[in-house]
């Protein structure tokens, strides 16, 4: 069965993708197992994620529980056929020299926040003993806030994120593609850190690279910053403005095992803007002025997806038993009730 030939995305309620940072959160990431029963389980568990949120969250009701489901390209196609997002694709390799952002396996992505741990791990359990053997697990991170926002490299991550509406400017899909207004690209990066080699580098060195004063956190100014620091190439800009990205990356690592890494998570209205980014970081921008933190850091995961909004994926889903959609829940942290933004930019044409 595929989707409806025509989606409505007005006023759609969004996913909660602006959600506020928290301090713990479960980064699930599985493929499917071929069969129409396993895509009937895969569907209907997508379709109660709000009745399931709602359940694990009322045992604490101030933990600020949350969940973003996305889908991976071919999975979409798998699940509810056309139409189909006009940006998704399957991530983008990159490679040049030693540097190598690779592309890994994934369907079905599951970004579960919240205040304490306990929450996601209670909602990952209860997604994973739904979905049972329709899907395959292929990576599981349970990431932590460190300090104050600090990554396991000493510097605050996520300074320079958009807040309030500019974040659901910056995130929710507009008139752009209509049929999927109010929905979001997202793109997650596993990276392992070689934290002995990174902490044997003086610390004005180690600002240099990021671009930030460690300790302070203050930006270094345009006339000391190095053209191949982290912030000038992840910076993109379209005549003149700024184009931001929505992160919410967590360390996570297994100290014994010499395992720190730090989980990149980005949400964007188009994933050309992190593509874009990811070019500037692996190739260089010219080609061959990259990122020096790739010489202390190595992707080891790769994938894109795409978050329907909270209207739509009920829409989808609910086709599979013929029932008419329930009302969405209303997403506070997403804008509830509030249209996406008109388009301000032209990603599709205009961030090559």
């Amino acid at each position: 069965m595929t989707a409806p030939k025509a989606l409505d995305g007005a006023g759609a309620i969004p996913q909660p993708v602006v959600a506020p940072l928290t301090r713990a959160a479960i980064f699930l990431v599985v493929t499917m197992i071929p069969g129409d029963e396993n895509r009937r389980t895969i569907r209907s568990c997508c379709g109660d994620m709000a009745a399931l949120v709602r359940s694990v969250g009322f045992r604490e009701l101030d933990g600020s529980l949350s969940c973003v489901v996305a889908f991976g390209s071919a999975a979409w196609d798998r699940l509810f056929g056309a139409p189909r997002p006009a940006e998704l694709r399957a991530f983008r390799e990159l490679q040049a020299g030693e540097r190598h952002a690779v592309s890994t396996p994934g369907d079905i992505l599951f970004h579960m926040r919240a205040s304490r741990m306990d929450l996601c791990f209670e909602l990952a359990t209860q997604i994973t003993a739904r979905l049972g053997a329709a899907v395959a697990p292929v990576d599981e991170v349970h990431g932590f806030r460190y300090f104050d926002s600090r990554d396991l490299i000493g510097f605050v991550d996520g300074t320079e994120n958009p807040k309030g509406q500019e974040a659901i400017e910056a995130t929710l899909i507009g008139e752009e593609d209509p049929a999927f207004a109010g929905g979001s690209y997202v793109i997650v990066q596993k990276y392992l850190h070689d934290l002995a080699a990174w902490n044997a580098l003086p610390t004005e060195e180690q600002e240099r690279i990021v671009g930030r004063r460690k300790l302070t956190d203050i930006e270094l100014d345009d006339s000391v910053k190095p053209s191949f620091a982290h912030n000038a190439l992840t910076k993109i800009e379209d005549e003149g403005r700024e184009i931001k990205i929505l992160r919410d990356n967590m360390p996570f690592g297994h100290s014994a095992q010499g395992e720190f890494g730090t989980y990149f998570i980005g949400y964007s209205r188009s994933p050309r803007t992190i593509e874009r980014m990811l070019e500037n970081m692996f190739i260089g921008r010219p080609p061959g002025n990259y990122d020096r933190l790739l010489d202390f850091s190595r992707a080891v995961t790769g994938s894109l997806f795409f978050v329907p909004s909270a209207t739509i994926l009920e829409a989808l889903t609910s086709r599979e038993t013929g029932d008419a959609p329930r009302s969405a829940p209303r997403v506070s942290r997403g804008g509830p009730g509030v249209s996406p933004p008109p388009r301000k930019t032209d990603h599709k044409r205009r961030a090559e």
